[in-house]
């Protein structure tokens, strides 16, 4: 059979799609063959619909696989609706978004079949069974509309109470040491490193031992804890691949790609166990020298880890900080860790000579002006070499969604067409606040240099009161200009040999100037 596999990534970054690459590795293996589209304007214009039809008929794939993120939904029905009438074979659908949304994915009509979790034994078998035309229905992971109960037509049934949906219980998580290398060829890889400047992602392991309630992870583990009747600790959520499978494949990767510049690990938590990040890093340091990156927690990483990550040139260290209020966190997060701990893992990092990095959070429920500021005290008093920044996005399925919706902060329609999460928040929590996040969200940097010891601080201090005083008009004429304000300041400082955030790289991390003037 031919699979195309779709990956919408609009408005995005353009990014590896480590569950499709697992597939297509088993697929072709069965003989199977693999196409591979993502729709990313990093990578290439976005099709018109003209151009979507004629490159999916051109294909000729007897399956139409799309693999989608919550916020890739609302543009992901534009494209089933495209092809919908021009392609008559199975449209099925996976990604993190189906697992809480599989019945409203089915009634919208518009595909065939939903998966539902770690998919690869499950899609195989599928796939198996769809050639040889066997029933798919006792498929693991998968949903679908089945015919309505006996002596009710289909067309009642859709008048009355819609899709008659069957939604099959998940099976066992896929035993990540028995998967064959990833399809690296069929996701036009080399294009990718090109269009990431030469940064490439990996993956040692799948799964993270917290419920963070933004996450999707407490909702893949509460729902694999239902279908297999198992604990935490039996359901094995926690898994690496082999020391041995990611050596072979990183030596795969400089072997037959150019232009690796950096390795980036995208594990939720890649020091989680320290014996085994001294194992790694004693191996890859036999392979290769270039910098890597890693996600870290500040629960799980001490001088022992830092000490073996910088022993084999781990280049930068991430944190998911989210918020440096310490309420927002214990009441609304369900992270608990202190704020003296989360300056120490970065005080950590910075001893050993790597760069941190921290993810930032704005816009949670029931977050106050108080709470907003708390998170940039934090990270002016910390001085991560970065932070990166987005508004608070409610998963829906998550805790978090659950609390956003119950105290009626979520605006529906804004929510539905959303693309990122970078540019603006789908939460409301009246006028004075949502123009606070506006503002913050737009140039954070300023606001974390205003409240730090950096030498320019007095400078942002002035800047920054200038722009809270900002009513909605002046604000309206001065936000455009100001990552051009924002670039020529930090090109000033610069010249001065002044440490200071400035907006790098992309529209939404702040990058300390000691590390980036060093790459100039």
């Amino acid at each position: 059979m031919k699979i195309l596999f779709i990956y919408p990534a609009t408005d995005s970054q353009a990014g590896f799609n480590y569950g499709v690459a697992h597939l297509a590795a088993l697929l072709k293996q069965a003989g199977h063959q693999i196409g591979f589209w993502q729709l990313c304007e990093e990578l290439a214009p976005l099709p018109t619909e003209e151009q979507f039809v004629q490159r999916v008929t051109r294909e000729k794939p007897d399956l139409l696989a799309f693999s989608v993120v919550t916020n890739q939904w609302a543009y992901t029905q534009i494209l089933a609706r495209w092809a919908r009438g021009r392609l008559a074979v199975p449209f099925v659908i996976g990604g993190v978004h189906t697992l809480a949304n599989a019945e409203e994915i089915l009634q919208t009509g518009l595909f065939d079949y939903v998966f539902r979790g770690e998919c690869e034994d499950a899609f195989l078998e599928f796939v198996r069974r769809l050639q040889r035309g066997e029933s798919v229905e006792t498929v693991p992971n998968l949903a679908y509309a089945a015919p309505p109960p006996p002596g009710v037509d289909a067309e009642t049934q859709r008048r009355a109470a819609g899709l008659h949906v069957r939604i099959n219980p998940v099976g066992p998580l896929p035993d990540l040491t028995k998967l064959p290398r990833k399809d690296y060829e069929s996701m036009d890889f080399q294009r990718l490193i090109d269009a990431k400047n030469g940064w490439v992602g990996l993956m040692a392991s799948r799964g993270c031992p917290f419920s963070c309630t933004y996450c999707f992870n407490h909702v893949m583990v509460e729902a694999y804890k239902q279908d297999l009747h198992c604990s935490f600790q039996g359901l094995h959520y926690i898994r690496r691949f082999r020391l041995g499978q990611m050596i072979d494949e990183i030596e795969y990767l400089l072997k037959n790609y150019r232009d690796i510049r950096m390795f980036i690990f995208d594990d939720d938590l890649f020091t989680f166990d320290t014996a085994y990040v001294r194992e790694f890093c004693a191996a890859y340091r036999k392979v290769t020298d270039l910098p890597f990156v890693v996600n870290a927690h500040v629960g799980f990483f001490d001088d022992a880890c830092a000490r073996a990550l910088a022993s084999a040139n781990c280049r930068i260290v991430k944190f998911g900080v989210e918020s440096g209020s310490s309420r927002v966190r214990r009441t609304i997060l369900n992270r608990h860790m202190t704020n003296a701990s989360i300056v120490e893992a970065i005080a950590t990092v910075h001893r050993h000579g790597m760069h941190s990095s921290v993810f930032i959070i704005i816009g949670f429920p029931h977050e106050q002006r108080s709470d907003v500021f708390d998170t940039i005290r934090l990270l002016g008093q910390a001085k991560p070499g970065r932070f990166r920044w987005t508004y608070f996005f409610p998963f829906p399925g998550t805790r978090a969604h659950e609390i956003s919706l119950a105290g009626g902060f979520v605006n529906a329609e804004k929510m539905e067409r959303l693309k990122n999460f970078t540019d603006e928040s789908c939460l409301e929590f009246g006028p004075a606040h949502d123009f606070l996040l506006r503002k913050i969200g737009r140039i954070m940097p300023w606001f974390v240099n205003a409240h730090s010891d950096l030498p320019t601080a007095d400078f942002y201090r002035a800047q920054v009161a200038e722009i809270l005083r900002m009513d909605e008009a002046q604000w309206q004429q001065a936000a455009g200009g100001l990552r051009d304000r924002d670039a020529e300041y930090s090109r000033r400082f610069c010249e001065q040999n002044l440490s200071h955030y400035a907006i790098k790289y992309n529209r939404f991390m702040g990058v300390i100037s000691d590390y980036f003037l060093k790459e100039t």
